[in-house]
């Protein structure tokens, strides 16, 4: 609970000031009659001079009352963020001088709302997860210094979200090194239960106290001031703001990894409501390094029992299942997750009637993540003790026979075609190709079940060395369940077209086609990631400096970034609250859609998108071109 109100934040903040950096300059560019000033210390030539300086500045700052601290808070955010491996201020003092700052702020709360003083416990966290997050040295200081117990009192929300996320990360820095573990494990029980709600609720938080208020007037000033460093208004506020929000919960799931790694808390954090919203948590597309939900759920996969608490979650087994057959850049994880699971004789059938109807597109998989001879791990672990688990998926015929068709495939077909001649692999090309020929017309006359037929027939024929020839085959049936709705039938055949194109996930009609599946079934992000690669596929095909991104992708496109927003459940909720209320929402409609044409702007620029877009242009739905 936050102890000052949210009306002192805003009447302390709304206060117009000149910026930090022109202040400085000012300040730099006059005579100073402060002897203790920190910046004119920092311009001492003599070393000795300066240290001894610096050293009584980070003293003497918090004891003092001084309405340029918060400069010097600024200046030595900057410093920490650029030179976070050099020890002079580590050496100097500036962890006991962070930590009491800190204490100050959440003690004193004149002091807090006066000057400009509410911006000083956000330098101060960030500028101790600065100088900790590369030197374990540094974090033994910042721990004998005593910044865990300031640390832990902005995680528990004495101030707001905005402190939460540096506190987080900070303290896990200090998880991360095994001589600075112990200090923070004296607090495990509770910050794992703190860390685990914040991840679950921060976005809930930070949409309803900041992104969802569309009168600047409400948000606190001094959010925007350091989410844009006074540079941009609300458009830029809610882009960096939804950038922090994806930051604090995937922080709070790095702290939650350093105790899970350890095998400790797993218990804590194994309970069923959170590891079904851990199956939700991906950080949206801003983030672009963090494994999120799935790293946790695959640490806990390497403790029994985690493994024996995931196994019980539909929810999360289903997640992992959606993932293995993802072109997310975390596919990898959800496999070696399902994997750890069916190789644990106390789990594996469990989850082995669904895990079983997803793994076996991915057989012949042959590397993934950095991973090589994926599909042979997969193909292994599935036909582990084989009659036996052929005998437990008695009741399951569509499994049962999912596990045949890997047995045939992966041994018997290939004991077969190891001794076939070069001769004979070109005469089952050729006639491969007929059948091909003879589905595709089929499929142009409307015939579409009987072109499956075909399509099937030569998939059977056809060796399994001729790699480029499946993926085709694959690929056209799957078209063919899209055109008679059946999504499931698209995603298995274009996840094996996939899973044979070189790299992995790169045949982009494959890509295509399993988006239009996903959002069949209602999967956004599958959709989304699918579609992305897909567009990227487009763009890397183009010769030209005209790039042509097809219309219906970016039309999907949009769809999916509206479904998959970070704020999207969020909103939602507001947008229930006041339909219940009887309130119009045609003005908060058109807020969310200009938020996700934003958005969608800001995706075409970083992740997909290059310069000389031409005009877009349809897709025909079955092209005589074909394949």
């Amino acid at each position: 609970m936050a102890i000052y109100s949210h009306k002192e934040m805003e009447r302390v903040t709304a206060i117009t000031t000149t910026s930090s950096s022109q202040t400085v300059s000012g300040k730099m560019g006059m005579a100073c009659a402060n002897p203790s000033c920190f910046f004119c210390i920092m311009k001492e030539p003599e070393s000795s001079v300066r240290r001894v300086g610096i050293k009584n500045c980070f003293r003497e700052i918090p004891l003092t009352d001084d309405q340029e601290h918060v400069l010097v808070l600024s200046g030595l955010f900057n410093i920490a963020m650029t030179q976070p491996d050099d020890p002079e201020f580590p050496s100097l003092g500036i962890f006991p001088c962070m930590a009491s700052l800190i204490n100050r702020a959440i003690t004193d709360k004149d002091w807090l709302l006066k000057h400009q003083n509410v911006y000083i416990p956000y330098y101060a966290a960030h500028v101790i997860g600065s100088y900790t997050m590369n030197k374990v040295e540094f974090a033994e200081i910042a721990v004998e210094s005593g910044v865990i117990p300031p640390l832990m009192e902005l995680l528990r929300g004495k101030l707001t979200w905005v402190e939460q996320r540096v506190a987080v990360r900070a303290l896990g820095h200090l998880a991360s090194y095994e001589r600075t573990f112990k200090a923070v494990a004296d607090y495990e029980q509770e910050l794992v239960e703190l860390a685990m709600k914040l991840a679950s609720t921060c976005l809930d938080m930070v949409f309803f106290e900041f992104v969802g208020l569309n009168d600047e007037k409400a948000r606190l000033k001094y959010h925007g001031d350091l989410l844009t460093r006074g540079i941009g208004g609300m458009e830029m506020e809610n882009r960096k703001a939804e950038e922090w929000a994806s930051q604090l919960q995937c922080w709070c799931l790095h702290l939650l990894n350093c105790f899970a790694y350890k095998d400790r808390a797993i218990n804590l954090i194994c309970r069923q409501e959170f590891l079904k919203d851990l199956c939700q948590m991906w950080g949206g597309l801003v983030n672009h390094s963090s494994p999120a939900g799935v790293g946790l759920i695959r640490i806990m996969c390497y403790h029994k029992p985690g493994r024996k608490r995931i196994a019980e979650s539909k929810e999360v087994v289903e997640s992992l299942c959606n993932l293995s057959r993802s072109s997310d850049d975390w596919q990898y994880m959800g496999i070696d997750c399902l994997l750890l699971l069916l190789r644990d004789q106390d789990t594996r059938y469990k989850v082995m009637e669904t895990a079983i109807l997803f793994l076996v597109d991915l057989v012949e998989l042959r590397s993934l993540g950095g991973r090589s001879y994926v599909g042979e791990a997969i193909t292994r672990t599935l036909l582990l003790d084989y009659n036996q688990t052929m005998s437990k998926l008695m009741n399951n015929k569509f499994a049962q026979r999912s596990l045949e068709e890997t047995w045939v495939l992966k041994l018997e077909k290939k004991r077969r075609e190891r001794m076939m001649s070069t001769e004979k692999v070109e005469e089952k090309k050729v006639l491969v190709s007929l059948i091909k020929q003879q589905g595709n017309q089929r499929c142009w006359s409307g015939e579409v079940e009987d072109a499956i037929v075909k399509y099937s027939e030569a998939l059977d024929l056809c060796p399994s060395r001729l790699r480029k020839e499946r993926i085709v085959l694959y690929s056209n049936r799957a078209q063919c369940h899209l055109l008679l709705g059946h999504p499931d039938s698209a995603i298995r055949d274009t996840t094996r077209a996939l899973s044979l194109s070189t790299p992995p996930n790169s045949h982009r009609k494959s890509l295509w086609r399993r988006s239009q599946a996903y959002d069949m079934k209602g999967l956004a992000k599958e959709s989304l990631m699918d579609c992305i690669m897909f567009i990227n596929g487009c763009i890397n095909s183009e010769t030209n400096k005209r790039i042509k991104v097809p219309y219906f992708a970016a039309r999907m496109i949009s769809k999916q970034m509206e479904a998959t927003w970070l704020f999207s459940a969020a909103r939602s909720k507001i947008s229930s609250t006041q339909h219940k209320k009887g309130q119009g929402s045609d003005d908060e409609d058109e807020g969310g859609n200009e938020e996700q044409d934003e958005m969608i702007r800001t995706m075409m620029e970083n992740k997909i998108f290059k310069s000389g877009l031409s005009t877009i242009r349809e897709e025909p739905l079955i092209g005589k071109g074909g394949e």
